[in-house]
């Protein structure tokens, strides 16, 4: 059984939550935020080359190329909540969160996870 999809309005909904709040306020926002934030990105960029993780929230793969199939990926992402929320919707710079040690990237196919942020998850901006 796979697990269903976050719906737009749902997951644009806790990302406005946490961006408002913090992401040390509502923990299921947060948890929401970062998966519909993760599954844009697999959207984008499909593919299993590169492991994007967020713990304790989610992890996917993407960016096509050459993949794994058994123990720990030669390319993988991590961050922190709070991290990956700023960096997916362009409130920080991957070059600044590189910086700062607040974005782990490992493997010559990490960085290319840059290429693909800041993500389009607002259908509905307000003007």
């Amino acid at each position: 059984m796979t697990k269903g999809r976050i719906v737009a309005i749902v997951g644009e909904a806790s990302i406005r939550k946490v961006r408002e709040e913090g992401a040390g306020g509502d923990r299921d926002a947060t948890a929401m935020a970062v998966r519909y934030l993760l599954q844009l990105l697999a959207d984008r960029a499909p593919g299993n080359s590169v492991e994007v993780r967020v713990p304790p929230y989610g992890a996917i793969q993407c960016i096509e190329g050459p993949g794994h199939t058994r123990g720990t990926p030669p390319n993988v992402v991590e961050t922190d909540p709070s991290t990956w929320i700023a960096l997916a919707t362009g409130s920080l710079a991957w070059d600044s969160a590189l910086a700062e040690g607040a974005v782990s990237a490992s493997g010559s196919r990490a960085s290319t996870v840059a290429e693909q942020l800041p993500l389009d998850w607002d259908t509905n901006p307000v003007t």
